[in-house]
């Protein structure tokens, strides 16, 4: 099954941002910050997210880094909690890291970026599509991935082609979700509905029997889930236990291979929205470049969605650092990433410039089989 949308994001205005050169020493590296769940219910977002990163820097530090500059990702585990990424996020500050890079959520990427602002670090790729975090515009701030509106414009529009008009939604029950189920109630206002009923989950939590009962109750024909792979998986498992036989949709943020994997056959029809290219089979470019850095950093890994959105971000921070004439400073980073475009994959395709931070609208559907895979 395979649909996908591409919608322009503008930026509404530019904030100026002075030269700033980090006090980092030459043997010290370009240090870039990151804070993702490590441990917990979320962690295989953040342990696949930092596995791509590492992978392609890796794989550039092996040839001689940037400039002859290694680059080092220093990681800090926050186990999917703002408290513990606000935290992480001012030790990482006081180190001086070049950019924050890679955080994996939107309640804890929220809680880090007015830190980052006030510091005037850059802040890039960040593992989440909320709109709170791209307007308003800032100049310091860079997504390589689509909008959680993309994502459920696509799904409703898909949902509304079939018939489908009851549709509900579980979500997270903080930031994440509730940019979701906005998008969500966004797509449906624009064909003059509304959700048939809505029913949450806290975060790092699996206790979805409210939930469940709440929503099976309704009768929805569909359910669009907007939460991370334990608890969209425990949902699932309990809704069919409870008699639903409606159809389930998630956006990417889930971890598409950590909810096959939580659901083994129980994962047969599941919709899961892709922001990425594709990360499996034969491929050439960008995609087999991933392919054999993975291989190359962890020999076991199998490729996935989530280690191939942290590829991806790193060798956008490689490329840019390519560009900057001299000893790399934050300015002239910014104005680097601000000329980059290009990276086409599998329909993937990344744009970016001095009004533009929100470098891809790419979205596309895939389902996940009773055997663990992803079809397209």
């Amino acid at each position: 099954m395979q649909s996908r949308r591409r919608f322009h994001q503008y930026a509404l205005a530019s904030l100026a941002l002075p030269a700033v050169a980090p006090s980092q020493a030459q043997e010290r590296g370009i240090v870039l910050g990151q804070s993702a769940p490590l441990t917990g219910p979320a962690a295989q977002l953040g342990l696949q997210m930092q596995l791509g990163a590492r992978a392609c820097f890796e794989a550039v530090n092996a040839t001689g880094g940037v400039g002859g500059q290694r680059i080092v990702l220093k990681t800090l585990d926050d186990g999917y909690e703002p408290a513990r990424c606000k935290a992480n996020t001012e030790k990482l500050l006081q180190d001086d890291v070049f950019a924050l890079f890679g955080y994996v959520g939107t309640p804890t990427s929220v809680a880090a970026l007015p830190l980052a602002l006030a510091a005037k670090t850059p802040f890039i790729a960040p593992f989440t599509g909320a709109e709170s975090l791209r307007d308003p515009f800032n100049r310091l701030v860079f997504h390589i991935r689509a909008s959680y509106f993309d994502e459920t414009e696509l799904i409703i529009k898909q949902l509304t082609q079939l018939d489908v008009k009851n549709i509900a939604v579980f979500h997270q029950n903080d930031a994440y979700g509730q940019a979701g189920l906005k998008g969500v109630q966004r797509a449906l206002d624009k064909r003059s509905l509304k959700p048939l009923a809505v029913a949450t989950v806290e975060r790092n939590s699996v206790d979805v029997d409210a939930a469940v009962k709440a929503l099976v109750a309704a009768k929805p024909e569909a359910i669009v889930q907007i939460g991370a792979y334990k608890a969209c998986a425990a949902f699932i498992r309990e809704a069919r236990k409870a008699g639903y036989g409606g159809q389930f949709y998630n956006v990417s943020f889930v971890g598409t291979q950590a909810l096959a994997t939580e659901l083994g056959k129980d994962a047969a029809g599941v919709v899961v929205s892709q922001v990425m290219p594709s990360p499996f089979g034969t491929a050439a470019g960008l995609v087999n470049e991933y392919q054999q850095a993975l291989a190359r950093v962890d020999p076991s890994a199998e490729p996935n969605y989530t280690s191939i959105e942290g590829y991806l971000a790193a060798r956008v921070v490689v490329d840019a650092l390519r560009r900057v004439n001299g000893r790399p400073t934050r300015d002239g980073f910014i104005a680097a990433m601000e000329t980059l475009s290009g990276y086409d994959a599998r329909g993937y395709r990344l744009h970016f410039n001095p009004t533009r931070h929100a470098g891809s609208s790419f979205v596309e559907l895939s389902m996940l089989t009773a055997d663990g895979k992803v079809r397209r």
